[in-house]
């Protein structure tokens, strides 16, 4: 064992101290930082305006033979497809498809993954949502629309911050997913953290330190986030 501990130090050394290989992972680690970031911007508020158009479907029944109940409809249908083919294919096809079919023109790689995993959380973010908004009672509810609320009003300024709160350990949740779901990135040959490591074995012939270095740096970023939503969601909770 310590024969093996002591190769691995200095494969360790070999490698991340030789030259600048060592700038493969911190370049890597900030393009899945920044994707990670945006992606989840676009999942928070898509996911939102998912969750509000099936909930208001299902509050509101609305009639096709109206204008706006043709709308509502629609855009429910819409967003039900929307959901079952995002969550009823992988991530990693999606992304292929993104890449080499819808977005084959765009020569920004951060931006398709950007993309790809962005569209990809709303689906889930939106059932999240959708789920959260359901929790919060109906009393609630009527409570808001007889003050004067109309239905958006109520839905913006009293359902959306209850189910922020119902549903906040789910969120979390769904972040770190999508933080780890971005090493499948190298697929479209973004370089990000995973892909860095694979680059570093590809140079040095050595596979355990990028490996083993790239997985403790996921592992600390995913134990911080689940500490991170612990803390607010106690915070948040017992406001």
């Amino acid at each position: 064992m310590p024969m093996l501990t002591a190769k691995f130090l200095e494969d360790f050394q070999s490698v991340f101290f030789t030259g600048e290989n060592w700038k493969y992972l911190a370049n890597g680690f900030k393009i899945t930082i920044q994707v990670t970031f945006f992606a989840f911007l676009i999942g928070l508020v898509f996911g939102i305006i998912l969750a509000v158009i099936r909930v208001a479907h299902k509050d509101l029944k609305p009639s096709w033979r109206n204008p706006s109940g043709f709308l509502l409809n629609l855009l429910n249908k819409i967003a039900n497809i929307y959901i079952t083919v995002i969550r009823g294919t992988p991530t990693t096809i999606q992304l292929l498809i993104m890449f080499n079919v819808i977005l084959i023109s765009l020569d920004n790689l951060p931006l398709v993954a950007i993309l790809t995993f962005g569209l990809n959380s709303a689906a889930y973010m939106a059932e999240i949502f959708r789920s959260g908004i359901q929790a919060v009672s109906k009393g609630e509810k009527e409570a808001a629309r007889s003050l004067g609320l109309n239905y958006l009003q109520s839905m913006r300024h009293v359902v959306l911050p209850q189910a922020f709160r119902n549903c906040l350990p789910a969120f979390g949740n769904e972040v770190i997913t999508l933080f780890k779901e971005t090493s499948i990135s190298g697929f479209i040959g973004l370089i990000d953290l995973t892909r860095g490591a694979n680059i570093l074995v590809s140079n040095t012939f050595k596979a355990a330190p990028p490996y083993f270095a790239a997985a403790m740096i996921y592992l600390i970023v995913v134990y911080g986030l689940e500490h991170l939503f612990n803390f607010i969601e106690k915070r948040y909770l017992h406001a």
